[in-house]
């Protein structure tokens, strides 16, 4: 079996769509600095996102579609690249916090407590916690 084939449909799918919404977050700004482009590169590199389809992505990001995944980990995982995302270039304006809550909704957390996740995201990366350090905290 070829090891591309390990992956079904619905876990690329998963990971397309969460590679738009990171391109998306980038995009907030009307400008992707070479923070956000890096981090994408890496983020493409890491879902295993083809080149041709970074390109495609790239161009219209809101043709894909959030898919989010059934557990509570891998929706915080998801939660933690977005946010490292808004951050990436050191700056979270209105626009990217706007997205990102909307994204947060997304995946699957309570939109009456969306603004909160964000904040407590967003400060959690600003102070450089690391992925596992993030997902232990928001389940407690």
């Amino acid at each position: 079996m070829d090891f591309s084939q390990l992956y079904t449909p619905g876990f690329k799918n998963r990971n397309k769509g969460h590679f738009a919404a990171i391109v998306s977050l980038a995009l907030a700004d009307d400008h992707i600095s070479k923070e956000e482009k890096d981090f994408i590169d890496r983020l493409a590199i890491y879902l295993e996102i083809e080149q041709d389809l970074i390109a495609e992505i790239m161009e219209a990001p809101e043709h894909y579609k959030i898919d989010p995944p059934a557990d509570k980990n891998s929706r915080l995982e998801r939660l933690y690249d977005l946010s490292r995302m808004v951050f990436a270039d050191h700056i979270a304006d209105d626009n990217e916090k706007k997205l990102l809550k909307k994204l947060t909704i997304g995946l699957g957390f309570d939109a009456d407590h969306a603004a909160e996740i964000v904040e407590k995201a967003l400060e959690m990366v600003a102070k450089d916690i690391d992925q596992d350090g993030f997902v232990e905290t928001f389940k407690i």
